[in-house]
């Protein structure tokens, strides 16, 4: 056999495996799409450069600049914003809170119920939205849930003594500030000299800070002390309590809550390290709820409920209420 015929014995061959393929196709019904190949980009070269430029990055310069209130509370037929409309319809506002930040939010030993200033608050909006402050489901959270949970809209609101700061800005919403706290530190009375004591004075000593929060991350900045986590404050405590920790760190009003809880503790005379403006949390699209809380926030003010609801949670650990925090507004 010479080299053309067995190159034309080998060209039949490949035609008829592949009519025997059509065939086979044409029975069962299978067909195969092309494999698409990547397409280039309009305006991109060969070297994957493109024209269009990188979206702006969002600033931030005043965490605690929020939206401007509405002039007034609608009543709830006059709300057409979506999110609003969900939760009339759904009949109550869920917020996510602490069960165990005495005096913010706790689970009151005798009833069951979670109480505190921060509970007050997402009551206040629960009124305000429904005309009854208790169309509220309460959802006890951690402090790491409190971003992720808004963001997956688990939660309509976060009332849990969190800390307004540009970071969180970028993947949340905040209702203008309504109260402010500072970054102190609580210690075992059993230390020398506790009641003077200051973050940088414990180098060496066991410092605890719950996860996921402001208080941690300046407790990180501070060469000396040895870090510690938990989940909460009040697991902090516990820690503290067994010996596997000498100190707390957190907002004054936190450990304010602890100390009262165990006499054995004090929170320092030491200066705050940080302020700590409290803002409610809101998913980051909800622009017109945001608005509505603030005008909540603001009638409250004007009308002496903030400062009754500070008498009645913190007056007895940190004096009478002062002033509320001023808004700033224009985000």
């Amino acid at each position: 056999m010479n080299a053309l015929t067995a190159t034309l014995r080998r060209r039949l061959g490949a035609l008829a495996a592949a009519a025997a393929l059509a065939a086979l196709a044409g029975c069962t019904g299978v067909t195969y799409a092309e494999t698409p190949f990547p397409a280039t980009p309009s305006g991109s070269s060969a070297s994957g450069s493109t024209s269009v430029p990188p979206a702006p990055a969002e600033t931030c310069s005043n965490a605690t600049q929020s939206y401007t209130p509405l002039s007034s509370l609608p009543s709830r037929d006059q709300i057409t914003d979506p999110t609003m409309r969900e939760i009339i319809k759904r009949g109550h506002l869920v917020v996510g809170v602490s069960a165990d930040t005495y005096l913010f939010g706790a689970r009151d030993p005798f009833t069951g119920g979670i109480t505190g200033f921060d509970i007050d608050m997402a009551r206040a909006v629960a009124k305000a939205i429904f005309g009854d402050p208790n169309k509220v489901q309460l959802r006890v959270i951690t402090a790491k849930d409190r971003l992720p949970l808004l963001e997956s809209r688990a939660v309509d609101m976060v009332a849990r003594n969190m800390s307004m700061t540009c970071d969180r800005w970028q993947k949340i919403a905040f209702s203008a500030e309504y109260y402010r706290s500072g970054q102190k530190v609580l210690v075992s009375k059993a230390l020398p000299d506790a009641a003077n004591l200051t973050l940088a004075d414990l180098k060496g000593k066991r410092v605890c800070a719950p996860t996921a929060t402001t208080s941690l991350t300046k407790l990180e900045q501070v060469k000396g002390p040895v870090v510690v986590t938990a989940p909460t404050h009040t697991a902090c405590l516990v820690l503290l309590q067994q010996g596997k920790a000498d100190a707390i760190t957190g907002d004054d009003t936190v450990l304010a809550g602890l100390a009262a809880q165990d006499p054995n503790t004090v929170v320092t005379n030491a200066k705050a390290i940080t302020v700590e403006p409290y803002g409610l949390g809101l998913n980051k699209a909800d622009v017109y709820l945001a608005r509505y809380v603030n005008r909540v926030i603001a009638d409250l003010e004007s009308s002496g409920g903030w400062k009754s609801i500070y008498n009645r949670w913190l007056a007895g650990q940190l004096g009478p209420a002062p002033a509320p925090p001023s808004p700033v507004y224009g985000r």
